[in-house]
């Protein structure tokens, strides 16, 4: 199965540690990996169909510390779709005058929904094919923007219809909330105040967050399977959907 990734904060933040450690999972996950920071209204794309255990461009993201507020990665392990940067998540689309960003861990089986025009997969995976039409469902159960507890809800009635296809463990984000849909494994943590020292299952690497936060900071941190070894991690429940609005989840 491919590895998810998603940070929420109520500042800006850069995700160079968890990174680091998410990325090692690459060297059984090698079929191509992606991140997306939303920055303002717009969406930094950084996409290889290379490993991330290899690929220049994640060598780049690990040494550059890019700080959003909203970030969702994907390390993938192909099921449907061939190892193309088109296939390679996440993937954007436009909504209601927003970027839309999506990654997807599973495999969703004869998964073939009626697709409009306006929101068509340009890859061959089951995975940007559920995307478009999650796109599509909320274009046409709101008018425009709804609020985020009205987004949650209109999520909660699509999910299960896709989930009855297979696995479908996803991370949504518009840069205003971190959507999270939990099939089979995902797990959170949210970091606040007082802030304490946290070191990586997967690197030998660890970090003192309350020298690089403030006390008002607060960062929710979701993903397939929890980064570091001395934190408590709460995994999620088979069917559950969660949404972190500044580092929050509710």
């Amino acid at each position: 199965m491919c590895q998810l990734l998603g940070m929420n904060a109520n500042t800006a933040t850069d995700l160079v540690f968890s990174f680091t450690g998410f990325a090692r999972r690459a060297e059984e996950h090698k079929d191509g990996f992606g991140i997306a920071f939303f920055e303002g209204a717009g969406v930094r794309l950084f996409v290889d169909a290379q490993s991330a255990s290899t690929s220049p461009v994640a060598q780049m993201v690990r040494s550059y510390p890019i700080r959003s507020s909203h970030i969702i990665a994907h390390i993938r392990k192909a099921t449907q779709g061939a190892v193309l940067l088109e296939n390679t998540h996440p993937f954007v689309r436009e909504l209601w005058g927003r970027y839309w960003v999506f990654a997807h861990n599973g495999n969703l089986v004869d998964f073939h929904p009626r697709l409009h025009a306006a929101f068509r997969p340009v890859g061959s995976t089951d995975s940007e094919r559920a995307f478009c039409w999650l796109m599509q469902e909320l274009s046409k159960a709101h008018a425009s923007v709804p609020s985020i507890d009205e987004l949650t809800a209109t999520l909660a009635e699509l999910a299960p219809q896709a989930a009855r296809h297979g696995t479908f463990n996803f991370m949504l984000s518009n840069g205003q909330a971190l959507w999270a849909h939990c099939s089979t494994n995902l797990h959170y943590i949210e970091r606040r105040h007082p802030f304490g020292r946290a070191r990586l299952q997967d690197e030998d690497m660890s970090v003192d967050f309350s020298d690089v936060t403030t006390p008002d900071d607060r960062v929710a941190i979701v993903v397939t399977e929890p980064l570091t070894q001395d934190e408590a991690w709460t995994q999620m429940r088979a069917g559950e959907l969660k949404v972190f609005v500044d580092g929050v989840g509710r």
